[in-house]
């Protein structure tokens, strides 16, 4: 089991390159299922999650080419299996994304219950009844959601996606990737806004989808007979170019983030410039400049889309660990995310958990230390932790990071740090 062996204390110099959006390429491998014409989807990123999503596809029938650069190539050959295995299921979330393409095009599936990081509950109940309100029978048996679609229904029907923390991501593509072939019209209400979602229905379109709406919370779509091929390029990941913000802002870099997006990194930056870190924006992308003192204090909510995303939390907490002043950070879309403080506190963070907030009260330096990885993006706050650190951090269990983020030690040495993985 791999490790990150960090050199703290070095300020990030450079440009970096952000990969394609694992959050855009998971439901857009999913979408493919609902064409038996060839799909090509360019900048998908080399890793662990996409690596799962492909085997699934390839369960369920489609040929899968990899090449070099993020290319990757589908089309299905065998249209008749279903079931999305639970070996493979049960180490992604995002593996439910192939529920609603296989009930649109195949008219039933087969998918047990998906895994993934331990951020507290994910309920897919959602999904089910968006389902359902196509018109779908659902089933949950021996771990397995089962779902075979309607025979009729009306000519128009009306989706609420809204939840107790907002709009369901993975639920409005399920339901999206269904209805575009729905007969009669579908009406999703409570639509969840991100980037990613509207990535997915830009390509549904191009495959001759019918939806009206898109980046709004209401999605209008008409069900067509058939969808063709598609040739598409995966939006950035803003996830990943926020974290390398939040690393260059850590360690008072100076750093040149190409690709990165401030149209959907609104709350981020917004809160980056509230902290006195300089960004410039280029037309090529972000530059982040810190080194002018220790952050100013700040509150953080994560919230639904364009809100302050729930995936930058923790790395916004070890920024604001080093802040000078206190800083509150309410997690209203996952209340249970926030297994890093304890990994922080071994770093000499000084935070305090109250319910669904962490008041953190910010120190002049982290410490170097052992730290072990809990969740995906975790990880990434411990790195983060780890390059801003004195001494030496070694983050364990880094196969967290390597499902979300392409090649992070490789980016982070060719930016100055002093990173390396090596076996545990």
């Amino acid at each position: 089991m791999d490790r990150f062996r960090i050199e703290g204390g070095v300020p990030l110099t450079g440009a970096v390159e952000v990969s394609g959006a694992k959050n855009s390429a998971l439901p857009l491998l999913a979408a493919t299922l609902l064409t038996d014409e060839p799909c090509v989807l360019r900048g998908v990123p080399a890793l662990h999650d996409v690596s799962t999503m492909l085997k699934i596809l390839e369960v369920l029938g489609v040929e899968v080419t990899r090449e070099p650069g993020g290319v990757v190539r589908t089309q299905v050959r065998d249209p008749g299996s279903h079931r999305a295995p639970r070996e493979l299921v049960k180490t992604m979330r995002a593996s439910i994304c192939v529920l609603g393409p296989l009930v649109g095009r195949r008219g039933e599936a087969e998918v047990s219950f998906p895994g993934g990081c331990v951020i507290g509950p994910r309920p897919v109940d959602l999904h089910l009844r968006g389902l359902e309100a196509l018109g779908a029978e659902v089933r949950v048996e021996e771990g397995y959601i089962r779902v075979r679609a309607g025979r009729g229904g009306p000519d128009e029907r009306e989706v609420y996606l809204g939840g107790p923390f907002g709009p369901t991501v993975t639920g409005t593509a399920n339901v999206l990737s269904a209805a575009v072939l729905t007969p009669g019209t579908t009406v999703l209400q409570a639509a969840a806004c991100e980037p990613e979602i509207a990535d997915l229905a830009r390509a549904l379109v191009a495959m001759g989808a019918r939806i009206e709406g898109i980046g709004s919370p209401t999605l209008v779509v008409e069900g067509v007979e058939a969808l063709g091929g598609l040739d598409h390029q995966v939006i950035p990941d803003r996830i990943e170019a926020g974290t390398l913000l939040a690393a260059a802002a850590a360690t008072g870099g100076d750093v040149l983030v190409r690709g990165a997006d401030p149209k959907v990194l609104t709350a981020p930056l917004d809160l980056l410039a509230r902290m006195g870190t300089r960004v410039e924006r280029r037309p090529e992308g972000l530059r982040v400049r810190g080194g002018g003192g220790r952050p100013r204090p700040v509150d953080v909510v994560t919230l639904p889309y364009p809100g302050f995303p729930t995936d930058l939390q923790a790395q916004w907490m070890t920024l604001l660990a080093l802040a000078d002043g206190n800083s509150f950070v309410t997690e209203k879309i996952y209340p249970e995310r926030f297994i890093h403080i304890a990994e922080l506190q071994r770093m000499g963070a000084r935070i305090r958990k109250e319910g669904p907030t962490a008041i953190v009260s910010g120190v002049e330096r982290l410490s170097g230390c052992e730290v072990m990885a809990s969740d995906l993006r975790a990880s990434a706050a411990l790195v983060v932790a780890g390059l801003a650190a004195e001494g030496t951090t070694l983050v364990e269990r880094v196969y967290h990071i390597d499902r979300g983020y392409e090649r992070i030690e490789t980016k982070l040495e060719a930016l100055g740090a002093r990173i390396r993985r090596e076996a545990a």
